[in-house]
């Protein structure tokens, strides 16, 4: 898709590291289930999830955020897709394509 849409390659690559995180809380979900995960590992990878969204490291690096180059996504979006995946289990609940 990126290469037929070149001028939309940055949201497309936005929309599936978004993916990718809510499926890591799908992951989290079971591994919760199978009561794998420690008190506060929930809380951890949302963290984690947050820390490393675009408009954070762009803060810290320049100083200025700038939503048109980001390629993951915001630190908000990353932590509330990872949440979906963790609160559902569902993985039909990570389209991220098709809903924002």
């Amino acid at each position: 898709m990126q290469q037929q849409r070149p001028g939309s390659a940055n949201k497309l690559s936005v929309s599936l590291e978004l993916q990718a995180d809510c499926l890591a809380g799908v992951w989290g979900h079971t591994a919760a289930q199978r009561n794998l995960l420690d008190p506060g590992d929930l809380d951890d990878g949302l963290r984690a999830a947050a820390a490393v969204g675009d408009d954070r490291i762009q803060k810290q690096a320049t100083g200025q955020v700038h939503p048109e180059t980001w390629t993951h996504g915001s630190s908000e979006q990353r932590a509330r897709w990872f949440r979906a995946g963790f609160d559902s289990g569902d993985m039909g609940r990570c389209d991220t394509f098709n809903s924002r």
